[in-house]
């Protein structure tokens, strides 16, 4: 099994405290920040507007990544405030974008790395032609638009499919796997396929540190 990273959703974050809060997951050996911007129409929430990334943007060093999942209708008006905010990495849902491979050239060229993502009822064959042009591929396993929910037991299958789709095609994506990702389930999401795990309350709680939170994870892993 290829080595897998650890993305931190800051959705479930405890936002009187967020930068302390990224800084410790970026100390606890976090690969990902994970952003979900959201609109309040492609998801019933809002969230996570361009001056919060600007801000977050000097507490990420280079070798993390800010993993910006765009919920939104309309993303191709938003990429440019969020490519100038510092996202690394900007994913877009196909429900919303019509010439999808017209908005991951519009990522790319502002030297972002583009990704695709979709619900857990739309068919892996919607992301079927975009993938050789992609660098990263999510699968959702959970319904978006609020975080803490349970992972959909028929995703462990979905993200095996999306393996062998982007294994036929010669891709280097990444496979990303966010929704209900915790210790108990995050060696079955690994084995599937996944190589970035975001996790959101299973890193962010009340009940142990982010630290020893993120470990949990890795040790699940194996």
């Amino acid at each position: 099994m290829a080595p897998v990273k650890i993305g931190a959703s800051i959705l479930a974050a405890d936002y009187t405290r967020l930068g302390e809060q990224v800084r410790d997951a970026i100390a606890a050996g976090a690969d990902y920040i994970h952003v979900d911007v959201m609109d309040g129409h492609f998801v019933p929430n809002v969230s996570n507007g361009v001056p919060l990334a600007q801000s977050l943007r000097p507490l990420i060093p280079p070798a993390v990544v800010m993993d910006v999942h765009m919920m939104v209708e309309h993303p191709e008006q938003l990429i440019p405030a969020y490519a100038s905010a510092g996202a690394d990495l900007i994913t877009v849902h196909v429900e919303v974008c019509p010439d999808l491979h017209r908005v991951v050239r519009q990522i790319r060229e502002l030297g972002i790395r583009p990704g695709v993502t979709l619900n857990p009822d739309t068919p892996l064959s919607a992301l079927e032609d975009i993938l050789p042009q992609v660098d990263l591929a999510l699968i959702l396993s959970v319904n978006p638009g609020f975080g803490g929910q349970s992972y959909i037991p028929s995703s462990t299958a979905k993200i095996a499919r999306l393996r062998a789709m982007l294994d036929a095609v010669g891709s280097a994506a990444e496979l990303e796997v966010d929704g209900g990702v915790k210790a108990s389930n995050a060696r079955e999401i690994a084995e599937a396929g996944a190589t970035v795990l975001v996790a959101g309350s299973a890193i962010f709680n009340q009940q142990a540190t982010v630290a020893a939170s993120i470990d949990a994870l890795r040790q699940a892993i194996g």
